[in-house]
């Protein structure tokens, strides 16, 4: 095995470079990640912007187990060779969250914490290989992974974890199925995800917004799931949700948007009586309190949503090796190890045009 890695570390003030580092020793309970690819996610953007301590980015990961210790290959039950998908909380595995396998609620994942976790950890958190952005990584004891199998390409795997949040957020915390109308908001990757995910699960009707600037995103949505598009610059999206469920309006509408406010405000226009609303998209601002006057004559159901578990990834996972889904239209860029900075900025709409999905290959 190889006994130096290169990776892409970001620094403060938007910077990063090639360094070179160890390869780790691994004992019984470890191991190494030879990286094949990552995705570059949204909340790649804002680390890279608040970075402080120097760290490797990119937890979207797909890679081939390199050398594994004894007890990691029988708790993790792969081998060396296997393929496999991390995620990126690394948690405890004692405290309350993590006895019902809510890793993600877990506090030693809390991602502002500065806690052990793909993506995030700082370099001077031995032994510093904690991000994708990285021919190889460290595989720490407390690691969450999954197979994957070896014929899906290597960017559409690397879809797992987005794919995963839409799975979470529109089936198993919001209830698409049979019957159910679901709007989305903001067809970024994950609510590209969501789209995917409520027709997966038999939705009846998905409804997907955006802005005019959001075309070829929309035109993409309505290939991988979505029933009808909506350019809320130029049609009034209440009323368009009128005019397609004949009056009824949605039964659960997921909001995966970076808009403001009033995104949340028309996301309880379109929702039904008794429906449920989901709040993925951060808006750094506070809700108006005449909002709340709205869920109670409505008697809606609203709740913030964040990551995955472990179920949605496997669902995830299911769906994507099944290849019922064109998602070679999400994939739109690739990058290699000396062009994170510019797939950083890319992502915030800064670089390359066009992006929906961008993966990082350490290898290319």
């Amino acid at each position: 095995m190889v006994e130096k890695v290169l990776a892409a570390v970001s620094f403060e003030g938007l910077m990063t470079e090639i360094r070179e580092f160890e390869m780790p020793k691994v004992s019984a309970d470890d191991g190494i990640l030879r990286v094949e690819a990552v995705g570059v996610c949204g909340t790649d953007w804002p680390l890279y912007q608040n970075t402080k301590n120097p760290r490797i980015l990119g937890h979207h990961v797909i890679g081939h187990v390199e050398k594994i210790g004894k007890n990691a290959a029988k708790r993790w039950g792969v081998k060396e060779g296997d393929r496999v998908t991390l995620e990126e909380y690394i948690p405890c595995g004692a405290c309350h969250f993590c006895r019902m396998g809510e890793f993600r609620m877990c506090p030693e994942t809390d991602l502002w914490r500065g806690s052990y976790r793909y993506g995030c950890s700082p370099i001077s958190t031995a032994p510093a290989l904690y991000g994708g952005y990285s021919q190889y990584m460290y595989l720490h004891p407390n690691t969450v992974l999954h197979k994957q199998p070896t014929y899906v390409p290597a960017d559409q795997a690397a879809l797992a974890l987005p794919v995963s949040n839409g799975f979470e957020w529109a089936c198993i915390d919001g209830g698409a199925g049979v019957g159910k109308t679901v709007v989305i908001q903001g067809p970024g990757q994950l609510g590209l995800s969501c789209a995917m995910a409520a027709k997966a699960a038999g939705a009846d009707q998905v409804i997907i917004s955006g802005l005019s600037a959001d075309k070829d995103r929309l035109d993409v949505a309505k290939k991988i799931g979505a029933d009808h598009t909506v350019d809320v610059q130029e049609v009034d999206l209440v009323e368009r949700v009128h005019e397609i469920t004949g009056g009824k309006m949605a039964d659960l509408v997921i909001d995966c948007s970076a808009g403001g406010a009033s995104v949340i405000l028309s996301s309880i226009n379109v929702v039904k009586h008794k429906g449920t609303i989901l709040l993925g998209g951060y808006k750094h601002k506070p809700i108006p309190e005449f909002y709340s006057d709205e869920l109670i004559k409505k008697c809606i159901t609203m709740k913030g949503v964040r990551g995955h578990g472990y179920q949605s990834v496997e669902m995830a996972i299911e769906v994507i090796a099944s290849g019922k889904y064109p998602l070679n239209e999400l994939c739109t860029h690739t990058f290699s190890l000396s062009e994170v900075d510019y797939a950083m900025k890319t992502v915030a709409g800064k670089g390359a045009k066009g992006a929906i999905s961008s993966t990082v290959l350490p290898w290319g």
